[in-house]
Parts: structure tokens; C-alpha cells; sequence
């Protein structure tokens, strides 16, 4: 699927049906569009708990009600390309999710930062103040 991720083709599910768009006769009579679905549960074998976590939270809406994956293309008018497309979708969601986040290590304003925004608050305050006509 990508680079450092296999899984086996037999956890692999696909439906094929017939895509929208520009194709002209191929969009009435040839199945084109590819829906990819993989339970997440046959993934958990290659992927450790939080990264299926993660994997999980990325999905979103593409998750099914039985916890399946799905994921689906119809960009190309061949059928081979849409399944390529959909396994390459699927490599870096796997990929994004197995990366851990960086933890956010949490900092305080310079002191010259501090002073110059309060500095240009004043001025823009200053400035409203010159057009409202206020302390006449």
C-alpha cells in the first residue's frame, strides 16, 4: 500500500458501480467507480492500538456503521486507476496514522513580544479615539 505498510490483499474488499460524470458512453455501461472497504478490525493486526485510534478519528464520516473503512474514487474512467487510487488513499491514511502527533510543548510570549502587542494596541486604540471626536 506504502512504503513500510503491507496488508493482505484478502482484507481488501471492492464494489464497483457505474460512475457519474463526463464518459460518454462508458458512463452508461461500464462500472468504473471503486468503493474500497476494510474493517478496521483486520487492520489491527499491522497497527498498534493508538495508532488505530488515530486511524479511526481521521475517517470520520467514511467510517461505516460495522466499523468498516470506506473509501472511494471515480476521478479516472478506468477502473484499474480508481482501484489504485483508492489503495493509495487508504497506504497514507495508514501511513498519517501510525505517525505520532508531537507533543505541543507549550511556551510563554517574549517579553519584547508582550510589549509590542500592547504597544499597537494603544496605537489603534489612540487612533479611534483621534476619530471619534471623544474628550471634546
Amino acid at each position: 500500500m506504502a512504503p513500510g505498510v503491507t496488508v493482505p490483499r484478502s482484507i481488501l474488499r471492492f464494489r464497483f458501480s457505474r460512475s457519474s460524470g463526463p464518459g460518454g458512453q462508458n458512463v452508461n455501461k461500464l462500472n468504473t467507480r471503486v468503493q474500497l472497504m476494510v474493517a478496521l478490525s483486520d487492520l489491527a493486526p499491522y497497527l498498534d492500538e493508538a495508532a488505530l485510534g488515530r486511524l479511526r478519528k481521521m475517517a470520520g464520516r467514511l467510517l461505516s456503521e460495522r466499523d468498516e473503512l470506506v473509501l472511494s474514487s471515480q476521478v479516472s474512467r478506468s477502473q484499474v486507476l480508481n482501484r489504485q487510487a483508492c489503495v493509495e488513499r487508504l497506504g497514507q491514511m495508514v501511513l498519517q496514522a501510525r505517525r505520532r502527533p508531537r507533543r505541543r510543548i507549550a511556551t510563554k510570549p517574549t517579553a519584547g513580544a508582550v510589549r509590542r502587542r500592547l504597544e499597537a494596541k494603544k496605537r489603534r486604540s489612540q487612533l479611534k479615539r483621534n476619530r471619534s471626536g471623544w474628550g471634546d
